[in-house]
């Protein structure tokens, strides 16, 4: 147990001791009492002469950095008869707990008679600081208890503590102690306080003492501000950043991260790249929190370039920042590049949570490759979310996405607990296939179950009523939501009515629901109403709901060329014309149709007229003898799908050329007899390409699925799951 000095360096130069073979650095300045120190075992604690133990001891510990280290120091402490001094007792249980020996410091603190409160901040400081926060509040209360009572010291990592656990109650009984041991005009009291109430979701609250503060520091700045951040208020947040700024408050990193996240909120980033000007100015850029805010603001915001070049400055990003890229992608409809990422993410070990997983499920939904779906299915199998409810209900909305609603309904099955969004994601995944029977046998199955729908369930019943053309259904689902259930429909409630009459025929009557709405008709109402007209071409009424969503939305192209398509319908070519030159003049032009397939996992893009493909030549003989083939059965081209003022033969020729039709000649001259083929097209189909799916799928003895803007289509036997009501 000696204390053995092995060598001497200069004054100003560390020594080194070994402890039980440990080099430990002491400082050369206590050289002198070293003979002193090392006679301690042999002649005992009143042989210092010189040595002021408490001066020697204190050091000792204070440089010390391993248990051993410890451990020898607590038994010459005892040995010196100085286990009872509170002073170097509370200084051992601040080393131990810096070192992450807790529970040891523990021990040593049990071992003293009546704690002073410096000894009490120790022990609870050193809970706090290791994260036993619970423990941390026990200790308090115990120290109460016992007749201590706190300090300014004491309060601010109690309130940590709290804010930690959640536990208001409690936070809200310091409060009122704060008030009754005088400390309410601290400031470091009172920003704990205003954590703790903001990390509790009462940010009014934290409000009132911020207030309050007479004299504030950066961190009660801080505070206010990541409070509104964090409670989904960053218009307040970012009128607390442009007040700190006019008090000339030097922003910290923290709070800079707080802005950037309230900037991506508000999705402004012209403002955050000032910001981003500051943070670089302020040499915060390589913050490991700045660079994920930073990625989140420009990939949130569509510049996703930069944000992968800010990731590419981590040489090994942490999963926040995985999943803020991952998440981007998504937003900004790089599906296939969010896939390559989470891959790239899970080939380099880096363990996804629950937030990565989730991303990577919508990004997978999006691609709607049925084959990528079900690895990710078999991943998410074989990982920790294998049960997790939030993972499963996105794993349900991506199979019925990629086409595969009976993977969906086996997702839902093997589900042991199902909350109403499980349910509810059902009912649409059946909506969105046009399976209006099986969404309300589903329905009927939930209430049996006990559970309790939610405006979402309706809505997904809606969509299901709309998609199979349940008219009477679907109009009393509507009224039973709010007779029954006592959920006010929002605005797309009220837009999938109007389309559920609509497209039904009762033109008329969806109208006179518009005019009777409690609110504001908005675009997918009037939008809802148009498509409608152009269905049973209904000029008049067309017309007046084309005229409401160009005031509403006058920049999408989309509602130009539904007008456009209603007047092509009715031959009004000269109307065509005119709704031609206006998007013209207004610099609008109509979105590029195409259509995917995928072969042996892998998807292929067409688009009208193509022939750029390498097998190109194989595919235009393929659908000349499919032409000849349905010509034979009866198949009569529906020549109003041209949408041009062209002769009925340039029409065939031209709907025989559309994106859809080139992609199932493809897939039929690529896959065996019986594969099923799917299809996704970022359009609406055509009303021909919809009847000669049907012609095709009986001909060639194959299952077609079609994905396209509004739903799934599954052709089959000559028929579709839609029943001709899309």
């Amino acid at each position: 147990m000696n204390l053995v000095i092995i060598r001497r360096i200069t004054s100003k130069s560390p020594t080194s001791i070994i402890l039980t073979g440990i080099p430990f650095k002491f400082p050369a300045i206590f050289l002198e009492y070293y003979s002193s120190a090392s006679s301690l075992h042999q002649n005992g604690p009143n042989h210092l002469n010189a040595v002021d133990p408490d001066i020697f001891y204190s050091n000792l510990i204070g440089n010390s950095t391993h248990i051993k280290h410890l451990l020898q120091i607590h038994i010459r402490l005892i040995v010196s008869g100085l286990k009872d001094s509170k002073y170097l007792i509370t200084k051992f249980v601040n080393t131990c707990t810096n070192i992450g020996e807790i529970h040891y410091a523990r021990k040593v603190f049990e071992e003293i008679y009546e704690p002073n409160i410096f000894l009490w901040n120790a022990i609870i400081r050193g809970y706090s600081k290791n994260n036993l926060f619970a423990d941390a509040l026990k200790m308090y209360s115990r120290m109460q208890t016992e007749g201590m009572g706190p300090d300014r010291f004491t309060l601010p990592y109690i309130l940590k503590a709290c804010s930690a656990t959640s536990s208001l109650g409690m936070g809200r009984t310091i409060h009122c102690q704060i008030f009754r041991h005088g400390f309410e005009k601290d400031v470091f009291v009172q920003n704990g306080l205003v954590a703790l109430y903001a990390k509790c979701g009462k940010i009014d609250q934290g409000r009132v003492v911020f207030d309050g503060l007479g004299d504030r520091n950066i961190v009660s700045w801080t505070s206010i501000l990541s409070g509104y951040s964090q409670n989904g208020q960053p218009t307040k947040a970012l009128r607390i950043f442009s007040e700190m700024r006019r008090f000339d408050v030097k922003p910290d990193w923290i709070s800079l991260v707080s802005v950037l996240r309230a900037y991506t909120d508000v999705e402004d980033l012209k403002q955050g790249k000032v910001v981003h000007g500051s943070v670089v100015k302020l040499g915060f850029d390589l913050e490991p929190d700045i660079l994920i805010a930073l990625t989140a603001m420009y990939a949130k915001c569509g510049e996703v370039t930069v944000a992968k070049f800010l990731f590419n400055q981590m040489e090994t990003p942490d999963v926040i920042l995985w999943n803020a890229m991952i998440s981007g992608y998504v937003k900004n409809g790089y599906a296939d590049e969010a896939v390559e990422l989470f891959r790239t993410m899970i080939s380099k070990n880096i363990k996804p949570d629950s937030v990565s997983v989730r991303s990577a499920i919508v990004a997978y939904a999006q691609v709607g490759s049925l084959k990528l779906a079900r690895w990710m299915d078999d991943f998410i199998s074989r990982s920790e979310y294998k049960n997790d409810v939030f993972v499963n209900t996105a794993l349900i909305d991506m199979y019925a996405k990629c086409g595969s609603v009976t993977s969906a309904r086996s997702i839902f099955d093997r589900m042991l607990k199902k909350d109403v969004v499980v349910w509810s994601s059902m009912i649409v995944s059946y909506g969105l296939h046009g399976q209006g029977r099986e969404a309300i046998d589903l329905f009927q199955e939930m209430k049996l179950a006990g559970v309790k729908p939610n405006d979402v369930t309706f809505l997904g019943l809606l969509i299901a009523c709309n998609h199979s053309g349940l008219v009477q259904e679907g109009w009393g689902y509507f009224y039973c939501m709010t007779r029954d259930h006592g959920i006010e429909p929002r605005h797309q409630h009220y837009a999938c009515v109007v389309d559920l009459l609509g497209r039904g025929g009762y033109l008329d009557e969806a109208y006179e629901f518009i005019k009777k709405m409690p609110m504001e008709p908005g675009i997918t109402v009037w939008g809802a109403l148009l498509s409608a007209c152009k269905i049973h071409r209904h000029v008049t009424l067309g017309e007046y709901a084309a005229e409401r969503v160009f005031s509403l939305d006058p920049l999408n192209a989309g509602h130009y060329v539904q007008l456009s398509n209603l007047y092509a319908s009715v031959g009004m070519w000269s109307h065509v014309s005119k709704v031609r030159v206006l998007m013209k003049e207004k610099g609008l032009s109509k979105d590029l149709g195409y259509s995917l397939i995928e072969i042996h996992g892998k998807l292929q893009a067409f688009r009208v007229g193509d022939k750029s493909h390498p097998r190109s030549k194989e595919i235009y003989q393929e659908l000349e003898e499919l032409e000849r083939r349905m010509k034979e059965a009866g198949f009569v081209p529906n020549t109003d799908s041209a949408l041009h003022d062209l002769n009925n033969e340039d029409k065939e020729e031209n709907l025989c050329n559309h994106s859809e039709r080139l992609a199932i000649a493809f897939g039929l001259i690529s896959t065996p007899p019986g594969t099923t083929l799917r299809i996704i097209k970022n359009l609406r189909a055509c009303v021909n390409c919809h009847s000669a799916a049907k012609f095709i799928s009986k001909l060639v003895g194959r299952e077609i699925v079609v994905r396209d803007a509004n739903r799934f289509h599954h052709f089959k036997d000559g028929r579709c799951s839609c029943g001709d009501y899309w």
